[in-house]
């Protein structure tokens, strides 16, 4: 099976490292023109791009700001004239406890629902729009097992952002298909990026072992693959499903 997305245009958001840079590249090697969003790491970013071809650029956008998240869609429809692919990757994931002050409590709640929840959900928004007017389009939102199973005390938060994740692909693969619009959840477990590595640091890479019935960690080229089938078109009618990448550490 060759997967070919030449002419196909791709935004990829927390594409600078970590899953994002593994996707991106996957895209790229099947020929697809690939916006590389970022939002600190500016060198990062400029050096995953020159290595794609293909046209790639970089696109810098704090998803915690509405704004932001507008203009970040903007400016790849300005660039490309077009978009085929919108891939929902950045996320963050922050410690806090029940113990911790009130104000902490929410600000932590708040940040990570603006970026992994509401910046998901307005980009699939505009991405919506884009595809009605083109024709169709896909969209691929990568949430987490937490949004099935739960996750610790500590990443309730996390958990909630991404359960909401799950939910808002459904509904758009229901509610658009017929817009030639398809929607995927993938939902990795732990995987050896640099947002995973607090929790690594608190719980030990021992304890994390043993709940896989794989003997390592998901590596961010598990996940790729998926990611790109997903995006070619030759796997459409599993629109609004969730697919687990986690290593058997949870199957729902």
């Amino acid at each position: 099976m060759k997967i070919d997305l030449a002419d196909k245009v791709a935004l990829v958001t927390g594409a600078s490292r970590g899953i994002g840079k593994a996707i991106v590249k996957s895209l790229a090697d099947a020929g697809a023109t690939v916006a590389v969003h970022y939002n600190r790491n500016v060198a990062y970013a400029e050096a995953v791009a020159s290595s794609l071809g293909n046209q790639a650029a970089v696109f810098q956008a704090d998803l915690a700001q509405i704004k932001a998240c507008e203009e970040l869609f903007q400016e790849v429809i300005k660039a490309y004239g077009r978009l085929d692919i919108l891939i929902n990757n950045a996320g963050i994931a922050q410690l806090v406890s029940s113990s911790d002050s009130t104000s902490k409590w929410i600000r932590v709640w708040e940040q990570t629902m603006a970026v992994n929840a509401r910046a998901t959900a307005l980009l699939c928004r505009l991405a919506i729009r884009q595809f009605q007017e083109q024709g169709g389009g896909h969209i691929i939102n990568i949430a987490s097992r937490a949004a099935f199973r739960g996750d610790t005390a500590e990443y309730m938060s996390y958990a909630a952002s991404k359960g909401a994740v799950v939910s808002l692909t459904r509904s758009i693969a229901r509610a658009y298909g017929k817009d030639g619009i398809k929607a995927f959840v993938v939902a990795p477990g732990f995987v050896r990026t640099d947002m995973a590595q607090d929790a690594v640091n608190s719980y030990g890479e021992t304890f994390i072992l043993g709940d896989l019935a794989l003997g390592q960690l998901t590596e961010p080229e598990d996940i790729a693959p998926m990611v790109t089938l997903l995006a070619s078109g030759l796997a459409d009618h599993a629109t609004g499903t969730s697919i687990d990448i986690n290593a058997g550490s949870y199957v729902h």
